[in-house]
């Protein structure tokens, strides 16, 4: 009986983790296929994947849960090159991958 107890109690955090991971990796998923979209290339394996994991506190000081995802895309059909979304929670906190075609407030020659 009591084992059943502990094991009731330790799924429910391993449950709750779990689901905070599927849904960070579905909004990872929409910021990719975004950025793809923006920059006029084609999102390769509609997918993204978890490449990393680590506790961060965020703007408010808490601990949560940062979690980097790799997803590709390619500029022609023939090339592949690897994106990056970095999600503190469901936040946003960093995007590695492709640039907007028009967007010339990234780079300006003066």
């Amino acid at each position: 009986m009591d084992t059943i107890l502990v094991l009731m109690i330790l799924a429910v955090p391993a449950a709750l983790f779990w689901s905070s991971g599927r849904s960070a990796a579905e909004i990872a998923l929409l910021y990719g296929q975004r950025a793809c979209q923006r920059a006029g290339v084609q999102w390769l394996d509609q997918s993204a994947h978890m490449i990393g994991i680590r506790i961060r506190r965020n703007s408010n000081g808490w601990l949560g849960w940062e979690r980097k995802f790799r997803f590709e895309y390619s500029h022609n059909g023939d090339d592949r090159y690897a994106g990056h979304v970095v999600l503190l929670g469901t936040e946003l906190v960093g995007l590695v991958g492709p640039m907007p075609k028009d967007d010339e407030s990234v780079v300006s020659h003066q």
